[in-house]
């Protein structure tokens, strides 16, 4: 995990940070519908899960822009090379909660296997975090998932602290006209992203779904 120094000087954002992060704190969330269609066979077929898959296709794309890895660390404004899924792992007995963490990795099956590996290890402990020995890491960022509820909005907005990483939700997939939709909601601070970023992600996300299922079949 490398982490990179901005120099405010000479960044072209600089202007754009300090309005929304100091003048206007602003943040803003959108709701979209992400074509699924064949990706979930595909992994069945294969033996892989649908859950990993989602958290390896939106945290691949979402590292490809240093926009949504930036981070304040010991009071210096920079970025992480890449960013480490922190999700919720759901029990089914009592209907609770706690955070995972699985390292990224480029290889999804490396990554699938890692996420095996923790669910393991750690599915069942309960509190807070799974992983109580460590905390999460520093580029650690929210991506979970509501897959009971196929909704149209899912907003999340806390900034009680500086925080600049996204946050994902993803709902129950949905059938319409012969696709398979899923409702996946990205929320930004507008200090380090505008829409051409979240533009941009969408659309390698929607290129990375199609490669995934092709290099499946």
């Amino acid at each position: 995990m490398t982490f990179t120094e901005i120099d405010f000087a000479s960044w072209p954002r600089a202007q754009m940070f300090t309005y929304f992060s100091d003048m206007a704190p602003t943040g803003y969330s959108l709701t979209v519908d992400v074509d699924v269609t064949g990706l979930r066979p595909a992994l069945k077929e294969r033996g892989f899960r649908f859950f990993p898959a989602y958290l390896w296709l939106v945290t691949k794309c979402l590292n490809e822009q240093p926009a949504f890895k930036v981070a304040l660390r010991d009071n210096v404004l920079g970025y992480y090379d890449t960013l480490t899924p922190l999700y919720a792992s759901f029990h089914e007995d009592d209907h609770t909660i706690s955070l995972m963490w699985t390292a990224f990795d480029e290889d999804f099956r490396v990554f699938h296997g890692r996420y095996l590996e923790n669910q393991r290890r750690f599915g069942s402990h309960r509190g807070v975090l799974c992983q109580p020995e460590t905390p999460p890491p520093e580029n650690a960022y929210t991506v979970s998932a509501l897959p009971w509820v196929s909704f149209r909005h899912f907003a999340v907005h806390s900034y009680s602290r500086p925080y600049f990483f996204p946050s994902v939700e993803a709902g129950r997939i949905r059938a319409e006209a012969g696709r398979e939709l899923l409702p996946l909601s990205l929320t930004c601070h507008h200090a380090t992203t505008d829409g051409w970023h979240v533009h941009r992600f969408l659309t390698r996300l929607e290129e990375e779904i199609r490669s995934l299922t092709a290099g499946l079949e």
